[in-house]
This record gives structure tokens, C-alpha cells and sequence, in this order.
């Protein structure tokens, strides 16, 4: 169903988009699917109920996300569940996406109080000079599938807290998710028009969020590409952008790192969630004194994880999204292979041949010309390069196009501080291979995204600032 205006409702048209899952290939349910004209609907209702919602206070639209808080806990279970039903990821990883979805939520119910102005000093004696921060408007947001719950909440949230009103577009794998937050949003009693859902055809629907100047910010989480070409779209009527696109992290293993440490942190940023996360680690480098003795640790830790419906116990790795991503991953693995790669564990599809399952792998005497090198793979694949010193591997580490996450093990605590410095990228993890909370700020540099998302950082993207002088006439 839609959700426009305060109301569930069906499209114009009546169609409707399925749903599957992809760890068995059933059809799981069939929603509706709207287009332009529907989205146009849902941008009137939520520029009507930004006049209102704006001037409430930061205290009351708290309240109202307090609300919503308290409806997705009671119903966490149920959206965990849907979510590894849609998207595949195993069953205690979806309970922590949402955890992580109520964080965001919570956090910036507690914001939305704190949005503060500023006195300026004057130049002057007879002026008085203030700033002013003041909700940019009506926003679209566009979520993707790998994070179903928690994407939708790390934009709503600040957006609503700051007073802008919301119409989000989630990914078509994976709308039933985005209808269970929408029903907490609904139950804990959002005024009429706060906030929107439209599900359909992308380019329908983002034509209408880029072309219609009623929505004054877009934000997107989404593919290098896509973003671009909404970006170029958003240019005409020139609304505020914050972007988080591809990425292409390196994980960093110096001589002096803990290795079993450092072993855990590449199952964490490449395994988890299948490696369909953009902030998984693409490029493993290690020293080369340690890296036979690395390969072996990895490679044997990764074939003891478990493969398999993530709706089953014991699950560690869910299957790939759709038969696409699964031949995107053998691709690369095909290349680095002709390339004189070597697979210490994985490399084939799954024996189940039911879903679109990916072995986890790894692959040793990675090197620069391969694919995997600098294409984002999204799979579970941890090609392993070597190097000799700091200054190699600050360069090859630091990508030419993306910088949006990377990780460093070392004991060596001015070496971190060196590598915290170099690294060109808006997140960097010493030591510390899940780096993401609510209360700090998220997002990449170069073509990996503008903006931010999380903590303070993530309100200001959703505030316009005005400048005001009074002349006292004195």
C-alpha cells in the first residue's frame, strides 16, 4: 500500500509490484505500485502539512518520533522478520538493523529540541546580528535494499525533527519493510502529511522528486551513477543534495597488528550482510611479512561460516539480492582468477542452487589490474593484496574516486594516528571495524557522496540558515 496524506491507499492505476525472496525465489506479497501522479500527491500533501509542522515546537516533533520509538519496538521482531524475508539477511542481523533503525529514531527525537540559533558579534554599535536555522522544506528521500529499516529512519528522523516534511521512495526488492516503519509512523499518530510513502518505477517517481520545485532537499542512498543523474536532475530547480554513494574501502593490516583482531574485522566489514553493504571492505592489504600467515587465519575462518536461508538458526551469511548480483560477484572472481588470483576458500555459487547464494572467499595475490581492485564487488569476495611500507600503502589505499570508509589494524598508536590523517576517506576506523553510530556523522568524500548523515552533522542537512540584522536606529 501507499501511505499519502495520513491514508493507506492503493495507485490511480491498480498495478501492483511483487515481491520475492531471495533465498528460496517465492513470491513473498504484492504491493502497489504508484508513478509520478501518485508522488505529486503525496509532495502537495506534505508541502500543506510543512506549514503547520514547521511550527511546532522541537519539543512537541520529538515527541511524535519518541512515539514512533516506542510502536517499532513492539513491532521489531516482525519487521526483522521481514526483512530477511525480502532482502535475505540472516534473522539476528535484521534484529540489530533495527535496533540500529530505533537509535536513529531515538536520537534525534532528543534533537529536535537542541536546533539552536546564533548571536553574532557586530561591527557596529547601533545593529544587532543573529542566525537563524530554520527547516528547509519538503524533502524526498530514496532508500536502497540492502538496509531497509534503518535507511528510512537515518533520513526521516532528522528530517522530521528538524521540521521539514517527508516523501520517501524505498527500493522496489524491498517495500514491505518500508510499510512496517510507515505503520509505526501511522499508529503513533504523525499529523496527516508529515510523512509519505510512494513505491514504484524509479525513474517515474524520481523525475517527479527532482523535477517539482515544491521539494526544496533530496537525499539519497544509492549507486555512484544513479546519483549522479539524480544530481544532474536536482540541478534545474537547484534544491539542497546530500548524497551517500559507492564505496570502496581498503582494510589495512600492518606487521604489528593483532591478527586474530584484525582476522574478525574483515569478517565484520566483508561478510556481514553478504558484503552488499557500502561500506564493506573491498581491498584487503596486508604487510608482506604477515601475509601468508593472514591468509590462512581468514581463509579458514570464513569456510566455518554457515551459508543458507537467513530466516533459518544459525545463519551467518544470507544470499545475494538477485541473480545479477550473483553473476556480478563470479565475474569478478572469474577475472581475478584469470589474472593469476588464488582461491583459498569459496569461489562458486552456493550448493544451494535454490537462491542466490555466493560462497564467502577469499583470494590471495590480489593485484592492481584485476576488477576487484577498483569496482565495487557487493559480495561476499576478500581479495588479499600485499605491500611493503606506509607510504605504498597510503597511496594505494586512497582510491581515485571513492572515499567513503577504511579500516586500519595496528598496535602502533602514532602509526594509527598517521594513517587516521592519510587516509582520504569521510570514515576511518582504527582498531575498530564497526565505526557507525547514531550521534556521529556518516558519509563519504569524492564520488562517494556529499553531506552527512547521523549526529549533529545529519540535522544541519535538513536546516537552511538566515541571517538577520536589526538596525537598533539609536
Amino acid at each position: 500500500m501507499l501511505y499519502i496524506n495520513g491514508e493507506w491507499r492503493k495507485s490511480n492505476s491498480g498495478e501492483t509490484l511483487e515481491v520475492y525472496n531471495p533465498a528460496t525465489g517465492e513470491l513473498i506479497d504484492s504491493v502497489a505500485s504508484g508513478g509520478r501522479e501518485e508522488t505529486r500527491e503525496a509532495i502537495e500533501s506534505a508541502k500543506e502539512a510543512f506549514k503547520t509542522w514547521k511550527r511546532e515546537t522541537g519539543q512537541k516533533r520529538g515527541k511524535y518520533l519518541a512515539r514512533v520509538v516506542a510502536k517499532m519496538k513492539d513491532k521489531a521482531d516482525d519487521i526483522a522478520k521481514t526483512i530477511t524475508m525480502e532482502m535475505g539477511k540472516p534473522l539476528p542481523d535484521a534484529k540489530r538493523e533495527v535496533g540500529g533503525a530505533i537509535a536513529y529514531l531515538d536520537w534525534y527525537a532528543e534533537e529536535a529540541k537542541r536546533i539552536y540559533g546564533e548571536t553574532i558579534p557586530a561591527s557596529h554599535p547601533d545593529k544587532h546580528l543573529m542566525l537563524l536555522r530554520e527547516p528547509v522544506g519538503v524533502t524526498a528521500a530514496i532508500t536502497p535494499w540492502n538496509f531497509p529499516a534503518s535507511m528510512i529512519t537515518r533520513k526521516i528522523g532528522p528530517a522530521l525533527a528538524a521540521g521539514c516534511t517527508v516523501v520517501l521512495k524505498p527500493a522496489p526488492s524491498t517495500p514491505l519493510s518500508a510499510i512496517k516503519v510507515f505503520e509505526c509512523f501511522h499508529e503513533a499518530g504523525l499529523p496527516k502529511g508529515v510523512a509519505n510513502l510512494v513505491i514504484g518505477p524509479a525513474e517515474e517517481i524520481g523525475d517527479e522528486m527532482t523535477e517539482n520545485p515544491d521539494v526544496r532537499k533530496l537525499t539519497f542512498t544509492g549507486s555512484t551513477n544513479v546519483g549522479k543523474l539524480l544530481l544532474r536532475k536536482a540541478a534545474n530547480t537547484v534544491k539542497k543534495v546530500s548524497m551517500e554513494l559507492g564505496g570502496h574501502a581498503p582494510l589495512i593490516i600492518f606487521d604489528d597488528a593483532d591478527l586474530d583482531a584484525a582476522v574478525q574485522g574483515v569478517l565484520v566489514t566483508k561478510f556481514k550482510n553478504s558484503g552488499q553493504t557500502c561500506i564493506s571492505t573491498n581491498r584487503v592489504y596486508v604487510a608482506e611479512s604477515i601475509a601468508e600467515e593472514f591468509g590462512g587465519k581468514l581463509a579458514e575462518a570464513a569456510a566455518k561460516l554457515k551459508v543458507g536461508n537467513g530466516i533459518e538458526e544459525g545463519i551467518d551469511v544470507g544470499p545475494l539480492i538477485n541473480s545479477q548480483a550473483l553473476e556480478k560477484v563470479e565475474s569478478h572472481v572469474d577475472d581475478a582468477l584469470r589474472r593469476n588470483g588464488k582461491v583459498l576458500c569459496g569461489g562458486r555459487r552456493s550448493e544451494n542452487t535454490i537462491g542466490n547464494f555466493y560462497e564467502p572467499t577469499v583470494i590471495n595475490y590480489a593485484h592492481d589490474d584485476m576488477k576487484i581492485s577498483t569496482e565495487e564487488t557487493f559480495g561476499p569476495v576478500a581479495p588479499i593484496f600485499t605491500f611493503k611500507d606506509e607510504t605504498e600503502i597510503i597511496e594505494r589505499a586512497n582510491h581515485e574516486s571513492y572515499g567513503l570508509a577504511a579500516y586500519c589494524f595496528t598496535k602502533d598508536l602514532g602509526r594509527g594516528h598517521r594513517m587516521m590523517k592519510e587516509l582520504e576517506y569521510g570514515i576511518v576506523g582504527i582498531n575498530d571495524p564497526a565505526p557507525i553510530v547514531p550521534q556521529a556523522p556518516f558519509g563519504g568524500i569524492k564520488e562517494s557522496g556529499m553531506g552527512k548523515e547521523g549526529g549533529k552533522s545529519g540535522l544541519l542537512e535538513y536546516l537552511e540558515e538566515k541571517f538577520v540584522s536589526i538596525s537598533t536606529g539609536n
